[in-house]
This record gives structure tokens, sequence and C-alpha cells, in this order.
């Protein structure tokens, strides 16, 4: 289904595309009054300004019911996992400090407060 999406809205944006760049602008009226090869256009003068609407619109409106389809189906997606026989493992919880019995950092590590303490040595002398 999604690439039967994918291909039908590939066509319609270079469709769209096509349409876009055959239309001619809102300055070619007054190059056409000066002799210029503007108003040989392939549907006539007034012809080709509302079948190319329409057809705009049909494009525009098709790209953008492909688009919404396209990324409802891409984010509907639910992976499964390839580790289905493994269990998830349970986290271990830190046993609760009761007051008391050694909460302080100074306590915690009485073998830090018994070694001597080296000292300085001045470099300037």
């Amino acid at each position: 289904m999604s690439l039967i999406l994918v291909v039908i809205h590939v066509v319609v944006c270079i469709a769209l595309i096509m349409i876009v760049l055959l239309q001619t602008g809102k300055g070619a009226d007054m190059g056409a009054a000066f002799g210029g090869g503007a108003s040989q256009t392939l549907f006539g003068s007034t012809g080709a300004s509302t079948f190319l609407s329409k057809a705009t619109t049909a494009a525009a409106v098709i790209f953008m019911i492909t688009s919404l389809s396209l990324a409802y189906m891409a984010g509907d997606k639910t992976g499964g996992s390839i580790m289905t026989e493994v269990e998830t493992p349970v986290a271990e919880q830190a046993a609760p400090v009761t007051p008391g019995t050694g909460s302080t950092p100074e306590a915690a590590t009485p073998a830090a407060a018994e070694t001597p303490q080296q000292p300085e040595q001045n470099s300037t002398k």
C-alpha cells in the first residue's frame, strides 16, 4: 500500500511541477500587447488560465492527501523487538540511609582522615 502511495506521490509531484511551469506569469499580458511570443499559448489566450488553474488545484489536493497519508503510515509503525525471550533486568534499589549511622562524609571515609598529608614543596627558593 505504501509503495503505491509513493508512486502516486512522485507522479503527482512531477505533474505539479510541469503544470506550474506551463502557466504564464501575470506580467505576460503586457508582452502579448507588443507582439511578444507569450500570446501563442497551447490552449489559447483565455483557456489556459482556467484549465491550468483547475489542474494545479487538483494536483495540489492529491499531493496533500498523499503527503498526509504517507506521514500517517510512517508514524503509525510499531516496531517489534528482536529480543522477545530476554527478560528485562530489574534495577537494584539502594539501601536506605538511617540517621546516625554515618550519613556524614567524615564518618563515611575514616581511612581518608588517617592518611598523613605531605607538606607542600615550595619551588621558589
